[in-house]
């Protein structure tokens, strides 16, 4: 930890409030490992949950998984800490791994999900080489791309990352949803215009469509939380990016 040498600046805050702070990061980051592990464990071992409804389930339970078991025990031992201790390497490292499994496909249409990871792996590279930086972030206790100093570097990476990771693959998302909607009550309305002439036929096609809603919905329940849960972050981000 080089406090002297500038790598992070103290935040003036009372010790109780890095340890609210562990408190719920340990909270967290245990139902996070133990719920997707357990997740990951019966998808493994049981093959009639290996539905495409599930697949979803599974891959994000494999990124959240990722995100817990990376970033929680870290940030838990610096709020005990009241602060970054585990060096400038560390807080690379550390946020590599957050930004990294933030890029994981974790939404929903697979297609768009791919070419968000896809670009924001390059992303969390190009940190390495020079494009921007990492730094301790909040109550100096976890670490992310530098988006509070204003240099050129750092504002065209984080306009980059939320405009690739965030705001096009959320459109993308979006219309793919919405296309899969129309899709599905479009074959609705032929299965019930079917219905009094085909009636076997008729029930296999309501039951494939019973399916594909529940697919449906689970996309869209994922898709919401996607929203809630990181745009207040660009929101923040853009604000900072913008001076």
């Amino acid at each position: 930890m080089d406090v002297e040498h500038g790598f992070y600046r103290p935040v003036d805050v009372q010790d109780h409030a890095h340890y609210i702070v562990a408190f719920f990061v340990l909270v967290i980051g245990t139902v996070g490992v133990t719920g997707n592990a357990l997740v990951m464990y019966a998808f493994s071992c049981n093959k009639k949950l290996r539905t495409p409804p599930n697949y979803f389930i599974m891959n994000l339970a494999i990124s959240d998984f990722l995100m817990a078991i990376t970033q929680s025990p870290i940030f838990f031992v610096n709020s005990l800490y009241k602060g970054w201790i585990f060096g400038e390497t560390g807080c690379k490292m550390y946020a590599f791994c957050g930004t990294a499994t933030f890029g994981r496909p974790k939404d929903a249409p697979a297609s768009s999900l791919r070419w968000s990871g896809s670009t924001h792996w390059p992303g969390a590279s190009h940190l390495c080489l020079g494009w921007s930086s990492y730094i301790p972030e909040g109550l100096m206790t976890s670490c992310t791309w530098d988006y509070v100093t204003s240099t050129p570097a750092n504002k065209s990476y984080t306009l980059m990352l939320c405009c690739f990771v965030f705001f096009i693959p959320l459109g993308i998302i979006s219309y793919c949803y919405l296309c899969m909607f129309l899709a599905i009550r479009h074959a609705s309305r032929d299965v019930e215009m079917l219905g009094s002439q085909v009636r076997k036929s008729t029930l296999i096609q309501q039951q494939s469509i019973k399916t594909e809603w529940k697919l449906a919905k689970i996309a869209f329940v994922v898709i919401i939380v996607f929203v809630l849960s990181w745009s207040p972050y660009a929101c923040v981000t853009l604000i900072a990016w913008a001076g």
